[in-house]
């Protein structure tokens, strides 16, 4: 690319594919363009100990300020990881994450610092659980560029807040993976963990939470909606993928989980209407368009179902995306993400979400920790399933699985 990262490209430039399709760097400029949007406030505040005062707080019932902070940055941090891991390049995209792998660091930093303003990486019961696992599991997906890359200070801190959770009993359903992914992490970082807690979640899952056809309940409850691609689905992986690096025996549940992944991203990408829109069902729907984390996890783990292109993810995604935010309508006036689904609706928000919740929306980038050559970016913009049949095309039935 040889134009400015930031400018456009003109359709002159490379002729499109069919008629009035813009280039397919496009989709890709498009997509780091809007992650900065999104995560500049947070981090850039972060890492200069100006968190906790410039971020505005939101929510329904006006509890949770307290983790707030830890809740937005950790949640960015998670979606970015991935890209930030592809480290730095002489192209203006590397140019561009150089500089957040830059902030990143300097913001971690600050946020174990107990002598900092912006000192937001403690442990207290219970909401912190959260938080601290969802931060966890971005050090997982930037082991080298962000976890080697920190002082041993740091580094030392953060393990110590991380086996402080021990002391949080989590709830029988979803919060059983934030203990383990704790665990998962530690277990990478230090060789050691607490193997009840980081087993525990993986044994209930796998043999008492699964529904059947790749959807897992939540506990003992079912509720529809996208838990299962926000949170279950990708936790589950990133953490199987830990027990069997180390040869632990629950990792060999790790390719029936792919597995399961791979349905549920074809579910997923069925779900995205031809305007790029999404059946508003279930809980967390102030993530926006994070939702589709186990969609972009698929495609960044290759484990997309074989009659789905990547680059058909990759058109369905960027239709969302720009259908959420390619106005101004979901921030403030000072850049912070605003409660809702798309523009200010605090009513869609559940009771325990704020300000820090809506930047689950950083978990659909995941994808752009594939190379800007990988097909996912590299391929023509192709029709996604509904597009597809809506237009009359034909499209293949949909197959459910029995394990």
């Amino acid at each position: 690319m040889s134009n400015s990262f930031f400018k456009r490209l003109k359709k002159e430039e490379e002729p499109p594919i069919i008629e009035d399709q813009t280039s397919v760097w496009e989709d890709r400029i498009f997509w780091v363009s809007t992650l900065q949007k999104i995560a500049y406030p947070v981090i850039s505040n972060l890492s200069k100990g100006s968190l906790r005062k410039n971020m505005p707080f939101e929510s329904k019932t006006g509890e949770g300020q307290k983790f707030v902070y830890l809740a937005a940055f950790a949640r960015v941090f998670n979606g970015i990881a991935p890209w930030l891991e592809l480290g730095v390049e002489t192209s203006d995209e590397g140019k561009v994450r150089e500089k957040y792998i830059k902030l990143t660091l300097k913001a971690i930093s600050n946020a174990v610092n107990s002598n900092n303003n912006d000192y937001i990486l403690f442990v207290e019961p219970k909401q912190s659980l959260v938080d601290v696992a969802l931060f966890a599991q971005g050090l997982l997906r930037a082991k080298k560029q962000i976890w080697l890359n920190l002082p041993m200070d740091v580094q030392a801190r953060i393990i110590r807040e991380l086996k402080n959770t021990r002391i949080i009993a989590p709830y029988e359903n979803h919060w059983l993976l934030y203990t383990s992914m704790i665990e998962a992490a530690l277990l990478e970082f230090t060789g050691e963990c607490d193997k009840e807690r980081l087993t525990y979640a993986i044994s209930k899952f796998r043999d008492e939470f699964y529904a059947g056809d790749a959807i897992y309940s939540d506990g003992e409850d079912f509720d529809a909606g996208y838990k299962n691609s926000l949170i279950i689905h990708p936790m589950l992986n990133d953490i199987l993928e830990v027990m069997r690096k180390y040869g632990l025996q629950e990792g060999e549940f790790l390719d029936v989980q792919l597995m399961r992944s791979s349905r549920l991203s074809s579910q997923l990408e069925r779900m995205i209407s031809p305007e790029g829109t999404y059946p508003l069902v279930g809980k967390f729907l102030s993530a926006r368009f994070g939702v589709f984390q186990l969609l972009s996890q698929a495609a960044l783990l290759k484990i997309l179902p074989r009659n789905i292109a990547p680059a058909q993810v990759r058109s369905a995604l960027t239709k969302v995306i720009q259908r959420q935010f390619t106005g101004n309508q979901n921030f403030s006036s000072d850049g912070w993400l605003l409660c809702g689904l798309n523009g200010s609706q605090i009513d869609i928000c559940e009771k325990e979400e704020n300000t820090g919740s809506n930047y689950s929306c950083c978990a659909v980038f995941l994808a752009l920790g594939l190379s800007s050559e990988d097909p996912f970016w590299k391929d023509p913009s192709e029709d996604w399933s509904s597009l597809k049949a809506w237009n009359g095309h034909q499209i293949q039935p949909d197959q459910s699985i029995s394990f």
